[in-house]
């Protein structure tokens, strides 16, 4: 078996020592152009590829971006990290996923062993308890995605808008008497700016609230149903496509078609299964997009810390 080459190799063989091979793997510009032509020779020659670690010595970037994922099946989560990683291999980096389960030590955890291994930064999915003084040590090295933040950069969804828009379309089919299953408002965002977007609508429109609150899983809405329905509601707006897609399910079990549903999320498969739901795409990919362009404006020192709302993508 063929021995693979060290820098201490590439070194040896080029009459220099190691500092020198790491300098030029690094584009260190102190490196004499002659001696950076000879190493950069050699290491053509023979093939060598430097490990992550050898790049990232002396301040040289591993090329490497950890994201931290709430949940590995959350739909909306992969679509934000499929804009991610569309961005971040176009500039040559590789990713590390991690999923945070919505825990804080699991999230702190895990940013600990990013640190450790040195990642360029990092692309957190934000829930209501993060640790934040654990997030702000990266200072501009990370940005949060669904959450509002202080110090570090962050991008969030328009979660009062997506909801005004399922109502304006409602409004449009002559629509009034609507009911709200959402998550429970101790999530600030899905939860509690959603559900205020439906209150608020409600008392502009002199309207007495319907709604049912509990957790982001479609079997949560599928139970919470018949706490909202009678035979005066015409429509139900669901605060995610996961929750919609209990409500479809239950609603068919009673055979209401007579209901409209909406959802939030632009998800194919339930469009593909009750085409009749209306969806709001809160633009999760686009927002992927644009927090890995942004992270890597900041590595780059081309942009400072900011704070973005995600246009809805109609």
């Amino acid at each position: 078996m063929t021995k693979k080459l060290t820098i201490l190799d590439i070194a040896k063989m080029a009459g220099v020592g190691k500092s020198t091979v790491s300098r030029v793997l690094t584009n260190d510009p102190k490196v004499k152009p002659e001696t950076r032509l000879k190493v950069e020779q050699i290491i053509k020659e023979s093939g060598f590829t430097p490990s992550k670690s050898a790049q990232s010595m002396r301040g040289g970037s591993q090329k490497v971006i950890g994201i931290i994922t709430s949940r590995l099946d959350s739909p909306s989560e992969n679509k934000a990290i499929s804009g991610i990683l569309e961005i971040i291999y176009q500039q040559g980096y590789d990713a590390v996923i991690m999923e945070s389960q919505f825990d804080t030590q699991k999230t702190n955890e895990h940013l600990e062993v990013l640190r450790k291994r040195s990642v360029d930064g990092v692309i957190l999915f934000g829930f209501t308890d993060c640790d934040m003084a654990e997030i702000e040590r990266w200072n501009e090295r990370i940005i949060v995605i669904a959450m509002d933040t202080d110090k570090v950069s962050s991008i969030n969804y328009d979660n009062h808008g997506v909801i005004r828009q399922a109502l304006h379309y409602l409004s449009e089919l002559h629509l009034t008497n609507i009911a709200y299953v959402g998550v429970d408002p101790s999530d600030k965002t899905t939860g509690k700016l959603r559900l205020d977007a439906y209150l608020e609508w409600c008392q502009e429109h002199d309207i007495s609230p319907k709604f049912a609150t509990g957790q982001l899983d479609h079997k949560s809405a599928y139970a919470l149903v018949d706490s909202v329905l009678d035979d005066e509601i015409q429509a139900i707006v669901c605060a995610s496509d996961t929750l919609a897609l209990g409500v479809a399910k239950r609603l068919q079990e009673l055979q209401r078609n007579d209901i409209q549903i909406t959802g939030v999320g632009g998800n194919e498969l339930l469009s593909f299964l009750f085409p009749n739901i209306i969806s709001i795409n809160p633009g999760y990919q686009h927002a992927g997009e644009s927090a890995a362009k942004q992270l890597l404006q900041q590595l780059e020192s081309s942009a400072s810390i900011a704070h973005l709302t995600q246009p809805l993508s109609l």
